[in-house]
């Protein structure tokens, strides 16, 4: 639904319907939940809560920076695994009816998540004033500071003539591997943007250049080589962060051309009128090389089929 032109209304009607959901399953949780555990095993549901908010947290912490992510990043995961999910209650449900686990143990486990996501949101304020502590007292984690994922820099053995006029594609989905694909196939140097690190190992390991992170950060087009690139073309149906990108890119390099993607009218026509670059709908894509087909089999030359619809430059606008 996500891709249709009711995605939006879709959203705004089900959005009571998830509020409702998510009420439901607290108030599920809060009946199943014993409160005299709380006063009964209290040394228990400490130690609970340790291996949770303590536990968990320090071995995610431990397996980002092994992964070379910065600091930052890995008091930023950690904080956010320093609770328990859904899925830990089912197990405990499960546990209790196959005998496995006692009912006192499911209710520490309730007592605990419950605890945990309470004081979740505390950890996250505290990552900064965390971070600043640690950086002050400690040389290593200033260095872990500074260390960058190696995946978010292009590797030093790309050919810098490649990196001038160069396209820099942001997203490898479906459209932007056709997008790529044609590229390849005409000799054109581009850069892709890729959030999902395994498509960006894969493209390395094939030659191709690509960065991972997130386009609407600067750093990122940045290392992509926005400053000298001819065109920034965002392939991805994400149109969320596409005006920060846009602002970044032309910040950088102001005559760059611009070419997104949109499955939304609406967002079509006021992307239209913010400038923003040449707007490209899905639907009228597709409709028109459906309709070039069928007019190529009445002779009608692929020149004269014009776009479906009302507005010929509806869907590609500047």
């Amino acid at each position: 639904m996500r891709e249709s032109e009711f995605s939006h209304r879709a959203a705004d009607e089900t959005l009571p319907l998830r509020d409702a959901f998510a009420v439901l399953f607290f108030v599920s949780v809060g009946m199943l939940f014993d409160p005299l555990v709380i006063i009964d095993e209290p040394l228990r549901l400490l130690a609970v809560l340790a291996i949770v908010m303590l536990g968990k947290t320090l071995a995610a912490i431990a397996l980002v920076l092994a992964f070379r992510y910065p600091l930052n990043t890995a008091l930023t995961v950690g904080a956010s695994l320093a609770q328990i999910g859904e899925f830990s209650f089912i197990l405990a449900a499960l546990g209790v009816a196959l005998g496995l686990l006692p009912t006192d143990g499911q209710s520490l486990i309730l007592a605990g998540a419950l605890v945990s996501i309470a004081f979740n949101s505390l950890l996250f304020t505290a990552i900064e004033p965390a971070q600043a502590w640690i950086r002050a007292r400690s040389p290593l984690a200033r260095r872990l500071e500074l260390r960058d994922d190696p995946l978010a820099e292009l590797l030093m053995s790309v050919d810098q003539s490649l990196l001038r006029g160069q396209i820099v594609l942001v997203g490898y989905g479906r459209v932007g591997r056709r997008i790529a694909q044609a590229l390849d196939e005409r000799g054109i140097p581009y850069v892709v943007a890729e959030q999902n690190r395994e498509l960006v190992e894969k493209l390395r390991a094939r030659g191709t250049a690509a960065v991972s992170g997130d386009a609407s950060e600067a750093a990122v087009l940045i290392q992509a080589h926005i400053a000298r690139a001819s065109m920034l073309v965002i392939a991805t149906d994400e149109t969320v962060g596409v005006r920060r990108m846009v602002q970044i890119a032309r910040t950088l390099n102001p005559p760059i051309e611009v070419v997104l993607r949109t499955h939304n009218a609406e967002e079509a026509e006021l992307l239209r009128r913010e400038n923003i670059g040449v707007v490209f709908m899905g639907e009228h894509e597709l409709a028109l090389g459906m309709t070039r087909h069928v007019l190529s089999r009445f002779g009608v030359a692929a020149g004269q089929a014009r776009r479906p619809g009302h507005d010929p430059e509806a869907s590609r606008s500047r």
